[in-house]
C-alpha cells in the first residue's frame, strides 16, 4: 500500500470539493482529491444542470402552445421524450470537461477515483492508497432521502438520480414530495406531455413564503398539474386492475383517446400511492423528491473523532469538525444544500485551511430559488420569520410585477417581490414571478454587506428591464416618507416662496 503525505486531502469531487481542490492547488498547496463515483458530483450529473436543462425543454414546449399570445399561431409540439433526454445529456457533456479529473490533474492535484474511509485522525485510506494531511475535507455531498413508506420497495420508482437514465415519457408522473425538486420536475413533465400529480404530506413549497409559494402553485395547477397538500403517503403498490384509469393527457388526440393501450399503455403495469386518509392516486410511474441526505456511509467518521447530527457532519461556525484537522462543508454539513452554498463554504476553508485566517459561514446572505415558471426565490428572512425576529420594527414593502413595462410586453407580469426592511436595512427579500433568481442576486449583495435601501434606491436601471423592480421595491420604501409626509411638504413650500 502506497503512503501518501499532502496539505490538502479533499473527499469528494462533487461543487464543493472541486472549487476547494481548485484554489488550494493554484495557490500552491499539495492537494489530493478522491472520487470514487462521477467528477462533478450531484450538481452536474443528477442535479441542477439536467434539471434546468430538462425544464429549458419543457419551457419551449410551453411556448409553442402560447404562441398567439403574442400573434403567432399556436402549435401542437411534437416532444420526442427521449431527444429531450438527449439534449439533457449533451449540456452536460458540454459542462463535464470543466469538472474532470484531467482538467484538475492539469492544475496540478493528484486525483484518486477511490472511495476514502478515515482510519485515524490524519489518515484516509483509499483503494491501495493510504493518505496522511494536515488538512481534510469532507465534501461528499447528499443524496435522494427514500422514505421507509411501505411497499415502495415492490415498485419500480424514480429518484433525482435515475430520473435522467429514464427513455419513455412518464404517461402519469406521481411525484411524492412538494419541494423545489419535485415542483421542478412536475413542471417540466406536464409541459412535456405528461399526467402530473404533486403529493405533499405538509406544504408544496414550504420552506419558502406562503404568499410568494401560492403564486407559483396557482400558476402550476392552472397548466393541469395536481397538487395534494396535507397528503402523508402511507402504501405505494402495484395498480390493480379494478383501479380507474386517468383520462386522456390534455392535447390527446382523438385516435391517442380511441386507442388507449396502445398510446397511453396499460394501467395494469402501473403504480398507486396511497394516502392517510384513505385517498388513491394511480400512475405509471413514481418519482420520490422527499429530501436529500448525506453522505457520511463507509467515512469510519468515529475513527477520526468526527460527530453527526441528524442531518450530517457537525461542525461549528468556521466548518470545522470535532477534529479541528477536518472540515465538512456542502450538502454533508447538514446546512442549506444548495450548490452555491457549497462554493461559499469552499472559500472560507481556502482562507482558514490555507492561510489560517479566521472565517466563519454565515447565512443570512444566501440565496435560493426554485426554476418554476414563474419562479421563486428567497434571500435572508421571509415575512414570518421577520415579524418574529424584529417586532414592530419591520417594515414589509411590496411592488407587483404586472407595473413593470418590459414584463407587460412580454406577457409575462404575474408576481411581485416582498422586502422585510428593519430600520432602513433589508433582512429579507422574497420574489415569486419572472427571473426571480436573476433579480435575487442583487439583494444578496446589499445583505451581505450590510447596504441600505437608499442605497438600492440611488441605482439606475436601463430602460426597460425587468431589474427595475428591484429599483421599484426600493421606491415603494421611500413613498410614504417623500411623497405623503406632511412636513416634506411644508418644507417644499417654504422653499418655492424663498428661491429666487
Amino acid at each position: 500500500m502506497e503512503t501518501i503525505k499532502t496539505d490538502i486531502l479533499v473527499i469528494g469531487a462533487g461543487s464543493s470539493g472541486l472549487s476547494v481542490a481548485a484554489g488550494a492547488v493554484q495557490m500552491g498547496a499539495d492537494v489530493t482529491l478522491l472520487e470514487g463515483h462521477k467528477m462533478g458530483g450531484d450538481c452536474l450529473n443528477y442535479g441542477c444542470v439536467p434539471s434546468k436543462a430538462l425544464i429549458a425543454s419543457g419551457k419551449v414546449a410551453y411556448g409553442m402552445t402560447h404562441a398567439s399570445d403574442y400573434g403567432i399561431a399556436n402549435a401542437t409540439p411534437q416532444v420526442d421524450y427521449a431527444a429531450a433526454k438527449d439534449h439533457v445529456a449533451g449540456v452536460i457533456d458540454t459542462i463535464a470537461p470543466v469538472d474532470s479529473q484531467e482538467r484538475f490533474e492539469g492544475l496540478g492535484v493528484r486525483v484518486i477515483r477511490e472511495f476514502g474511509k478515515f482510519i485515524d485522525a490524519e489518515t484516509v485510506e483509499a483503494g491501495d492508497y493510504r493518505i496522511k494531511a494536515r488538512r481534510i475535507v469532507i465534501a461528499t455531498g447528499s443524496s435522494p432521502f427514500v422514505p421507509p413508506i411501505p411497499g415502495l420497495d415492490t415498485v419500480p420508482y424514480l429518484t433525482n438520480e435515475s430520473l435522467w437514465e429514464l427513455r419513455e415519457r412518464p404517461e402519469h408522473l406521481l411525484v411524492i414530495g412538494g419541494g423545489p425538486i419535485g415542483m421542478e420536475m412536475a413542471q417540466a413533465h406536464r409541459r412535456l406531455g405528461s399526467q402530473v400529480t404533486v403529493i405533499e404530506g405538509m406544504k408544496a413549497l414550504g420552506k419558502d413564503d406562503p404568499e410568494m409559494a401560492n403564486v407559483v402553485l396557482e400558476t402550476l395547477r392552472e397548466e393541469g398539474i395536481e397538487i395534494v397538500e396535507d397528503a402523508l403517503v402511507t402504501e405505494v403498490r402495484h395498480a390493480t386492475q379494478e383501479s380507474p384509469r386517468p383520462g386522456p393527457r390534455a392535447g390527446t388526440s382523438p385516435a391517442e383517446a380511441e386507442a388507449p393501450d396502445q398510446v397511453r399503455g396499460a394501467m395494469g403495469d402501473g403504480v398507486e400511492v396511497v394516502t392517510q386518509d384513505g385517498r388513491v392516486f394511480q400512475g405509471s410511474h413514481i418519482l420520490v423528491a422527499v429530501g436529500r441526505k448525506a453522505n457520511i456511509d463507509g467515512l469510519d467518521l468515529d475513527k477520526a473523532g468526527i460527530k453527526t447530527t441528524r442531518t450530517g457532519i457537525e461542525v461549528d461556525a468556521s466548518l470545522k469538525t470535532a477534529n479541528k484537522r477536518v472540515y465538512a462543508i456542502g450538502d454533508v454539513a447538514g446546512g442549506l444544500q444548495f450548490t452555491h452554498v457549497a462554493g461559499y463554504h469552499a472559500g472560507i476553508v481556502i482562507r482558514s485551511a490555507l492561510f489560517g485566517f479566521p472565517a466563519k459561514a454565515k447565512t443570512n446572505h444566501i440565496p435560493w430559488a426554485t426554476y418554476t415558471q414563474p419562479e421563486l426565490a428567497q434571500v435572508g428572512l421571509t415575512e414570518a420569520q421577520a415579524r418574529k425576529e424584529h417586532g414592530i420594527n419591520l417594515e414589509v414593502h411590496r411592488f407587483h410585477f404586472h407595473h413593470n413595462d418590459r414584463l407587460i410586453a412580454e406577457r409575462k407580469t404575474r408576481g411581485q417581490i416582498k422586502v422585510m426592511v428593519v430600520k432602513g436595512k433589508p433582512v429579507g427579500v422574497s420574489i415569486a414571478g419572472h427571473q426571480a433568481g436573476e433579480l435575487i442576486n442583487l439583494w444578496s449583495l446589499v445583505i451581505a454587506n450590510g447596504l441600505k435601501m437608499s442605497h438600492v434606491s440611488n441605482m439606475v436601471s436601463p430602460y426597460p428591464t425587468v431589474g427595475e423592480i428591484n429599483k421599484r421595491a426600493a421606491g415603494a420604501y421611500f413613498t410614504p416618507r417623500l411623497f405623503e409626509n406632511d412636513t416634506v411638504k411644508k418644507v417644499v413650500r417654504l422653499v418655492q416662496r424663498w428661491l429666487p
